[in-house]
């Protein structure tokens, strides 16, 4: 059997560790590719998405109501994995010293390796100090996220009715009660902070625009008036809406309405030309759908808050947050990790803003008993350089992620890409480079100019499954950082 058909069996095999299989579907279709890669002894089946790959084989695995279905516990697997022999605390110095001294790494790389089962930390490189992490943070807000709302937990996009005065304007507080002077009514599109609502024609499992045009629609037709105007509602966000890095193809402006993340091309995931204004964006597809129903809709959308007092008209709701989290994480999606960030934000009652997701963050973290010391967020993605992250810190998030009395925490670690073969590890592990990595590593990947982070769990050769965080800052050459942390993860293979 080749290294790439083992370490797809492997990842098959810590895929139910890590769900089993769970709401994005996505342990499911790396189950199948395994069984495929298997059978026809040519090792990976196609990605989802590229050619020969089986149509649909990432779809979320559904409800009998048409929604994804939230992660099942996986105590049984996790119970199995650590049933494995643990090595021994002296012998991965002798393994990792040698890699971790390498002049690629820059000066005094960190690292962090423990064993999930018993917390036992069995490697520690300078492990209490805090660094620059890119987009590892992202581990740090999903764990936040997941603890606070749940892995079930749902993001709500409604359409508020909410009428203009009967002269056609609005009362002193900006509200009216909504009728025009040509029975006119506003509808309001309220935004709740869903990441990932889309407008495609195929919205795979995710809260859909033209659905919410739809069912407003339906919700119309016996009646009401006779033209319509549509406003939208982004208030429940605060502070800036772009974030610290400026304009960027990595995010959109932060605001909690859009649709597609407010890309300009047909991507779904990686860099692309974003809007300046998705919300706005969002609201005029949603007039245009609207139409598109027979909605007879005025052509000018404006910002406007909707009417307290107003009746939902209808709704979508995103799906579970455990799939959101396995999004962000296989993807490195930035614009789900600021959404999620301010989610945990709304559940602390801190300000919905990038201060206040961090301080939320940083607080649940808190609670959970993890070392924050040197630790700050600046951000929910880890884009923002004042982010600070320790490798005690990250191996601890996994840790949790990965206890079995936490089921909560588990899309942690079932969205983390898999060497060799899905997300931003999808090209980094195979047959000639770190084939002891294939399919038996997962990781958060984490680069900025400079900074090359990789943090994630492995399974050893007796089938211990361990958590890891190596660090670099100032390394000489990117390329080079991350080949080198690569093999750091490989190494652990054979602990």
């Amino acid at each position: 059997m080749g290294a790439a058909v083992l370490g797809l069996l492997v990842a098959s095999g810590t895929a139910a560790l890590a769900g089993p299989f769970d709401s994005s579907g996505q342990r499911v279709a790396e189950a199948r590719r395994a069984e495929a890669a298997a059978a026809s002894g040519t090792g990976a089946a196609p990605a989802p998405g590229a050619p020969g790959a089986p149509r649909g084989e990432d779809s979320p695995r559904l409800t009998t109501a048409g929604l994804p279905a939230p992660a099942p516990s996986a105590a049984a697997v996790l119970a199995t994995l650590a049933s494995g022999r643990a090595p021994a605390k002296n012998s991965l110095p002798r393994r990792l010293d040698p890699l971790l001294d390498k002049p690629a790494l820059g000066e005094r790389p960190t690292a962090s390796v423990v064993d999930v089962a018993s917390g036992t930390v069995l490697y520690d490189a300078h492990a209490d100090t805090a660094r620059t992490p890119a987009s590892v943070t992202k581990l740090a807000t999903a764990v936040a996220a997941l603890d606070s709302l749940g892995a079930d937990h749902r993001i709500e996009t409604k359409v508020v009715g909410a009428k203009d005065d009967e002269d056609g304007k609005d009362d002193d507080e900006g509200q009216g009660d909504g009728k025009g002077k040509d029975d006119e009514e506003r509808l309001t599109l309220v935004g709740g902070g869903d990441p990932t609502l889309t407008a495609r024609a195929h919205a795979d499992g995710f809260a859909s625009l033209r659905d919410l045009a739809a069912r407003t629609a339906r919700a119309l037709k016996d009646g009401g008036a006779r033209s319509y105007t549509v406003a939208y509602d982004v208030s429940l966000y605060s502070g800036p809406r772009l974030h610290p890095i400026g304009p960027n193809e990595n995010i959109a402006p932060v605001t909690p309405l859009m649709a597609d993340e407010g890309r300009l091309d047909d991507s779904r995931s990686g860099p692309a030309a974003r809007s300046t204004q998705p919300d706005k964006d969002a609201a005029e597809r949603f007039r245009d759908l609207l139409r598109d129903q027979g909605v007879k809709v005025a052509d000018k959308v404006e910002e406007h808050r909707a009417d307290t007092g107003g009746q939902t008209v209808a709704a979508v709701s995103s799906a579970p947050l455990s799939a959101l989290v396995e999004r962000m994480l296989t993807y490195s999606d930035n614009d789900i990790a600021e959404g999620l960030a301010r989610q945990t934000a709304l559940a602390a009652h801190e300000p919905v803003s990038f201060d206040g997701g961090g301080k939320a963050t940083k607080a649940r973290l808190d609670r959970l008993g993890l070392p924050l010391d040197g630790a700050r967020f600046a951000d929910g993605s880890g884009l923002d350089r004042a982010d600070r992250l320790t490798p005690a810190l990250l191996t601890g998030l996994l840790a949790h992620a990965g206890d079995k009395d936490r089921p909560a925490l588990r899309p942690v670690l079932s969205g983390l890409p898999v060497a060799g073969f899905t997300g931003t590890l999808a090209t980094r592990y195979n047959e000639h480079t770190n084939a002891s990595g294939t399919g038996m590593v997962r990781a958060k990947t984490g680069t900025l100019t400079g900074v090359n982070t990789l943090a994630g769990t492995v399974v050893t050769r007796s089938g211990r499954l361990l958590a890891f965080a190596f660090m670099t800052q100032d390394a000489p050459n990117p390329l080079d950082a991350q080949a080198a942390l690569d093999r750091m993860a490989a190494a652990l293979t054979d602990a």
